[in-house]
């Protein structure tokens, strides 16, 4: 059976060898000695020593947990293998560039024991290039403006989660990006404090001008998810239902014309051989299709309440 502790430290890693030694230390001393606690690294499929680095640590310290991913993921998958794995009554998130600030550790903990069931930083001053900033800047505005959300940075690395919530996340792709709506779809209270942000020391930036357009595709997807996550045929049945009905009265109205100029003999022959004819048929048929997928959308949901994980595609060290 596994052991509950008081803290879970979630820390993904990518390339970050320069960085992993020194960030180990500062989170060891900003941990309350008299609280257990466990760090977990998720190694991403990195490239440099962070692997060799991050399991000698592990090998000092039976608190230190790793993940060894065999091929680089993304950032998504390495939170939500540490969250699957984690033990921690509060778990808190950060990246491994130096970045984040443990020494804000306890301004989220008490946030937490103050009701929150996730706590968000909030990098006020931000030591970032403008090309970070901006974007960043742009990207809050719209997910507050989109999802009624009052937090000024959704995709701040350094948050804290009750266990409730951590065990609750299903997250890939680039949803990691807005947990914070996740999180809030999911009736939890979420909070936002100011924490001190430092500029990168080592290394260089993961960022790129790609995670823009990708952005655009999740937030498409998070909005989908936010309304009708439990419920796909709400979505697609209103589109079936349309097009159904379209083509229904389409070919109702030439049914009546038909009869009309044929069967009454009024007027010229009327010839059913119409385009107008075909693209009814082709409107119910596309409005049965969409109900039909918003049906398996139901069954997939049903039959996927449980989060399904390979644990194959990885290694894990100190995980009793």
């Amino acid at each position: 059976m596994k052991k509950n502790l008081d803290i879970s430290v979630v820390i993904p890693v990518f390339n970050e060898e320069e960085s992993l030694v020194e960030l180990n230390n500062q989170i060891l001393n900003s941990i309350d000695k008299n609280k257990t606690y466990e760090l977990i690294y998720i190694n991403d499929g990195s490239t440099d020593q962070s692997k060799n680095i991050l399991s000698t640590l592990a090998s000092k310290n039976s608190n230190i947990k790793l993940i060894n991913f065999y091929k680089n993921k993304g950032k998504a998958d390495a939170l939500n293998s540490g969250f699957y794995f984690s033990s921690g009554k509060i778990v808190i998130t950060l990246d491994s560039d130096l970045q984040d600030d443990p020494n804000e550790f306890q301004k989220l903990i008490k946030e937490i024991d103050n009701g929150s069931d996730m706590v968000s930083g909030w990098k006020k001053n931000r030591k970032d290039p403008l090309s970070k900033t901006f974007p960043s800047k742009i990207f809050n505005f719209v997910l507050r403006l989109l999802t009624g959300i009052k937090i000024h940075d959704f995709n701040c690395g350094l948050k804290a989660y009750n266990q409730k919530v951590v065990k609750s996340l299903n997250i890939y792709g680039g949803l990691h990006r807005f947990i914070p709506v996740l999180v809030k779809n999911s009736g939890f209270i979420i909070s936002e404090v100011q924490i001190n942000h430092r500029k990168r020391k080592y290394g260089v930036s993961k960022y790129g001008t790609s995670r823009m357009f990708h952005g655009l595709f999740d937030l498409i997807t998070i909005l989908f998810l936010k309304k009708y996550f439990n419920r796909p045929l709400h979505f697609f049945g209103k589109f079936g239902i349309l097009f159904s009905l379209l083509g229904f009265f389409t070919n109702i109205y030439l049914s009546y014309k038909w009869m009309i100029f044929n069967y009454f003999n009024i007027g010229i022959k009327y010839s059913i051989n119409r385009p107008l004819l075909f693209f009814g048929i082709l409107l119910l048929l596309v409005g049965i299709q969409f109900i039909s997928i918003g049906l398996i959308g139901e069954l997939i949901v049903y039959l996927n309440r449980k989060r399904n994980f390979n644990l194959d595609d990885a290694e894990y060290i100190n995980f009793n």
